[in-house]
């Protein structure tokens, strides 16, 4: 018997291979960062092909680091950066433009037209989001308005559209030369075009968007073998797919509905699984697909999305340079009490979930001269504490649940400063599994459910051990006066003007 599975993690920042065994340890990984492109103000991208090539690096170091070959997996996983969006010829295989990235802001004129338009409404109803540039389907439009010859090439079918996932799918699975071109129902559920009850492409919302549904890949559940690898690991079955954050909720194994994970990343994301039922949301959060197993019905979540999490700690050490690397920062922050004041909201993208902002700018605010770096770097932690607070409030107001404690996952999770600030924020306390890598974890739980490796979900569960706890401890009234503070830091992003608006 093949004793273990792979993951493949394919991050905005990084690509990884995690080789898991079958009581879902890790066993070994290998990473490597990709570059970050930002050629105009609110512009971000991928190369697709250093991507590519960064996938085909991590899979033989994996196995190398672990003493094991490509004979002893039993199948592998993908998990994904969501909503990054990529096109490339079908013949070459090479992308025809970079990617736009789930963080880029430029089809913000885009979605503010479908908005004002009579098909906004019709997305809401089918595919359960509103219409919003965290989408994949406006960037595949603004490459197809924007890359000449890109439109007339779509239409007959010499190119394809797909999120990471997809991409990497194809390239593993032979590219050009017969690579299969899926995608998963959680990826899909992230474009505007899938209908979330059908679980396929619907061909009104392609009409709003005039997407050519030749470019498009099969949609198909999470645990399924898709193929086999030609390249990188050959001859191990692609046993399943699931984007990131929908992958992390299934690693913690929330199969329940009320269950909910936070993973603490690049941003952070919060899903509450919502068992059969679409929730409709009147606070900001978004419907969307959890999961579904081959042969079964779909299970649906509720999302809060935030944009900038560990992106502010980068920010903190790159842009600032006040820490020489991450880790550094709890030590900072920990020299002092409290953030004597000061506030930082990091809408560097304009706000997500609860608020969908997408012309609000980060604010600092509440700067004496008595506010150190020290300071600063408590406020970096707080802001992701406070964000993560508004996102569970909408929860609770949508779904009338209210949270029991929080799982988390993600690098961030080993802060435990940060930690400690979102339980005392919440109320509640926050649990760490012993593996933190829930993305990975999902992505390898769902490749082996779809081989045998793992029986079923309790199989699953039971593979789920808590490592650290993090009880509030903050008094209600100290919450309470912060919170207060919190909210005027963040009314002030929502009143920025741009020099061109006022100009206009």
């Amino acid at each position: 018997m093949r004793a273990y599975v792979a993951a493949i993690d394919q991050g905005t920042t990084s690509t990884r291979c995690l080789i898991f065994d079958h009581h879902g340890r890790m066993v070994s990984v290998a990473q490597h960062e990709h570059a970050q492109h930002y050629p105009q103000p609110g512009w971000a991208e991928h190369d697709a092909a250093e991507i590519w090539r960064n996938t085909l690096r991590v899979l033989p170091e994996a196995l190398a680091d672990a003493g094991l070959s490509a004979d002893d997996l039993a199948a592998v996983g993908i998990a994904n950066q969501r909503e990054t969006t990529v096109v490339w010829d079908r013949t070459t295989g090479r992308p025809l433009a970079r990617a736009i990235t789930w963080q880029d802001t430029r089809t913000a004129d885009l979605v503010e037209d479908l908005n004002r338009g009579p098909h906004a409404d019709l997305f809401r109803e089918v595919c359960g989001l509103t219409p919003a540039g965290y989408f994949a389907a406006p960037r595949l439009r603004w490459l197809l308005d924007h890359v000449p010859g890109l439109e007339r090439r779509a239409r007959s079918g010499e190119i394809a559209f797909g999120t990471m996932e997809s991409w990497l799918i194809w390239n593993l699975t032979g590219g050009p030369d017969g690579g299969v071109h899926v995608t998963d129902v959680t990826n899909a559920s992230r474009t505007l075009l899938m209908d979330i009850r059908t679980l396929d492409w619907d061909q009104r919302l392609l009409d709003a968007l005039d997407i050519p549904r030749e470019l498009l890949p099969e949609v198909r559940p999470n645990a399924q073998v898709y193929g086999e690898c030609v390249v990188g690991l050959p001859g191990v079955p692609i046993g399943g797919a699931f984007g990131d954050q929908q992958a992390a909720l299934f690693g913690q194994t929330c199969f329940e509905a009320g269950e909910a994970k936070c993973t603490y990343g690049t941003g952070a994301f919060l899903l509450m699984n919502t068992g059969d039922q679409i929730p409709t949301s009147e606070h900001g959060l978004i419907s969307t697909v959890a999961y579904a197993l081959e042969g079964q019905a779909p299970v649906y979540a509720t999302e809060g999305s935030i944009a900038v999490a560990g992106a502010l700690v980068q920010w903190f050490r790159d842009s600032l340079e006040m820490i020489r690397s991450a880790p550094e920062i709890e030590t900072l922050a920990r020299r002092v009490e409290d953030n004597g004041g000061c506030y930082i909201v990091p809408a560097f993208a304009g706000l997500f979930a609860p608020r969908w902002q997408p012309d609000a700018r980060g604010v600092v605010v509440g700067l004496t001269s008595y506010v150190t770096r020290s300071h600063l770097a408590r406020a970096v932690l707080e802001a992701t504490a406070w964000q993560t607070a508004e996102v569970v409030e909408a929860m609770a107001a949508d779904t009338g649940i209210n949270f029991a404690r929080l799982k988390v996952d993600g690098g961030m999770t080993a802060n435990h400063l940060l930690m400690q600030s979102v339980a005392d924020v919440l109320a509640v306390p926050v649990e760490r599994p012993l593996v933190a890598e829930s993305v990975s974890l999902g992505a390898a739980y769902a490749a082996g459910l779809a081989v045998g490796y793992w029986p079923d979900l309790q199989g699953l569960r039971d593979n789920w051990h808590r490592a650290a706890v993090w009880e509030p401890a903050m008094s209600d009234a100290l919450r309470r006066r912060e919170r207060a503070a919190w909210d005027r830091a963040v009314e002030r992003t929502l009143h920025w003007v741009h020099d061109d608006d006022v100009a206009r």
